[in-house]
């Protein structure tokens, strides 16, 4: 049987659909099949099983994103003897209810789960798929552990829906919580429009093409709009500080919860990279019963929303990389556990990573590698580490009496995004990784890097900049960017990072800053797995803005959601004895 994988981007995400080019074997269909929710909400799937009489273990999606973008998939699946339920989740597209995200996926998951188990060509045992709002709703199913539901398959999804899925570091994720919620606004106002229960958006005409498109001039259109189509973005701002709003269906508040094994699939580009790394570790230390704990497997790929296949930016990773397919793992993952298949799940080895610069796979005992050794590679200049042409430079030996590295940032001016862990826009903003050797001409981002190495140089694990800085005003960015330099120039990102500094010592209260006084900032990378080859640079760059992906901080110490002051920063580096700034990698031997 031969297969073609077709990758589609939308506004929600990318889906890799797989056709088959021979008939498969026969499977029953049923369209829209309805189910009631515990509050009394009619929620909508369809049902795909083989035709022959029989009980079979169940899969189960529920996405905001169309059942009908899983077809492909759930029957291959019911080919393959699995009974495939896909559902719309409340309050999108044939299901009833009001959609807001994240509030109604642990009751609605449990029901659907134990509403599936009892479906009459179910064995009783439900497992769920699917990736980015998709995983969502695995994991706030899994935290109210219904009885039948029995393993997840969560892809590229995060951990926190305030810290690594709206804001990260303090930071607002601008880019993605505007695109995403763009995407998801044209089903809302096509359904408003549907129903007429709303004069304030009925003269508007489809389709939408502004973008955002709940944003439309003049501003009484874009504040109707805003309240009638997103009212959770407006949430989202008012809540910047990780507080009440967002513990309420965090993940990382509940691992204790989740009872059953998982495939996490995470990717080194993802913009869900770092939320998909902490979902394995935390099951994997504090899952709710001894089969979640043990029965947690880790596969991380390349790009994730950053996009699949053999070149994912600017970069062709070669074969190995395009041998990744999600259905193929989904289906193996089910393969092993519920049909007890010795394939590659049963090798012993429960971790799969995709090692750049050598741009091959290897299986690995543990996450994060227990034999990678933090390594601290210490910020050095004279003063003038602003541009790739600076005396900025980055080695073992730590400092002891150097000059501060000084920029000045305008919030009217800031640093753009250049590819990176994005979504869901490739169209405006490429993701990805991409060449940033123009960002470093700018004077406002400082440049520190080794020496052409000498040797190969393994970094495989989270990584982090310890900074100590200061600024002129009472509320500042600072972020950074993991970048390996080729000896014919080209620049290309890894991975990256953001602190708001009145978020320094905690996303749960801000606490603001004295201009002129110096504080340490831990700024988290996340993770990354590439070898740096003999000949290339290790570099950081540090800045205070990448922008659009964040929101630009103004410096005044307000929300920049509701205040339009903008102040600009003087920020200084400090690197010497007494502020020992480093770049901290995880340096695997060799």
């Amino acid at each position: 049987m031969l297969k073609k994988t077709t990758c589609l981007l939308s506004f929600a995400l990318t889906l890799c659909i797989s056709t088959w080019s021979q008939t498969a074997p026969e499977i029953v269909v049923e369209h829209g099949v309805a189910m009631k929710t515990r509050d009394g909400v009619t929620l909508r799937a369809d049902i795909y099983r083989p035709a022959a009489d029989g009980k079979y273990p169940t899969l189960l999606q529920r996405t905001p994103y169309n059942k009908d973008n899983a077809a492909d998939f759930a029957r291959r699946a019911a080919a393959h003897g699995y009974l495939v339920v896909v559902q719309d989740v409340r309050g999108r597209y044939t299901s009833e209810g009001e959609w807001y995200p994240f509030k109604y996926e642990t009751d609605d998951g449990f029901d659907t789960v134990e509403w599936a188990a009892a479906l009459p060509h179910s064995s009783g045992k439900v497992g769920m798929f699917g990736g980015s709002y998709v995983g969502a709703t695995q994991m706030l199913a899994a935290i109210g552990h219904p009885p039948h539901l029995a393993g997840i398959c969560p892809v590229v999804t995060a951990s926190n829906y305030h810290e690594n899925w709206t804001y990260q570091g303090g930071a607002f994720e601008q880019w993605f919580n505007e695109s995403w919620t763009s995407g998801l606004a044209q089903d809302t106002l096509n359904r408003v429009i549907r129903d007429n229960t709303n004069a304030r958006v009925g003269s508007i005409v489809l389709p939408l093409n502004q973008y955002p498109v709940f944003n439309i001039p003049p501003p009484q259109n874009a504040a109707a709009l805003t309240h009638a189509l997103a009212p959770y973005f407006l949430d989202w701002l008012d809540h910047p500080a990780y507080d009440s709003y967002w513990k309420q269906w965090s993940i990382e508040e509940n691992y204790q919860n989740i009872q059953v094994p998982a495939l996490t699939i995470a990717a080194w580009y993802d913009i869900f990279q770092g939320g998909s790394l902490r979902n394995f570790i935390g099951i994997k230390a504090h899952g709710g019963s001894e089969s979640a704990r043990t029965g947690q497997h880790l596969l991380v790929t390349i790009g994730g929303h950053a996009g699949g296949g053999r070149t994912i930016g600017a970069v062709d990773f070669g074969p190995a990389a395009a041998e990744f397919d999600e259905n193929d793992a989904t289906l193996a993952w089910y393969d092993y556990l519920f049909q007890g298949k010795q394939n590659e799940f049963a090798t012993g080895k429960p971790i799969k990573i995709f090692v750049m610069g050598l741009n091959e796979w290897r299986n690995e005992d543990t996450w994060p590698l227990e034999r990678a050794k933090p390594t601290s590679y210490f910020l050095h200049s004279s003063g003038k580490a602003n541009t790739a042409s600076g005396d900025g430079a980055l080695s073992a030996a730590s400092a002891h009496s150097e000059a501060a590295d000084t920029y000045v940032y305008d919030p009217a001016n800031p640093v753009p995004t250049v590819g990176g862990p994005l979504c869901c826009d490739a169209v405006h903003v490429a993701a990805g990784p991409r060449d940033q050797q123009e960002l470093e001409t700018r004077p406002d981002v400082l440049v520190y890097s080794t020496p052409p190495l000498d040797q190969d140089v393994e970094v495989t694990g989270p990584v982090t900049l310890n900074l100590y800085a200061k600024s002129s005003a009472v509320d500042t960015d600072f972020t950074a960017k993991l970048v390996d330099v080729a000896p014919n120039g080209l620049v290309l990102n890894l991975t990256e990072g953001i602190l708001r500094a009145r978020y320094r010592e905690s996303t749960a209260a801000a606490s603001p800053i004295v201009p002129g006084q110096v504080y340490e900032y831990k700024i988290d990378l996340w993770s990354t797995s590439n070898v740096f080859l003999k000949g290339h640079k290790i570099r950081v760059e540090v800045s205070s803005s990448n922008f659009p992906r964040f929101d630009r901080n103004l410096n005044s110490g307000k929300d920049s959601s509701t205040d339009a002051t903008i102040v600009k920063a003087t920020n200084s580096i400090l690197h010497d004895q007494r502020h020992p700034s480093a770049l901290v990698l995880p340096v695997v031997p060799r």
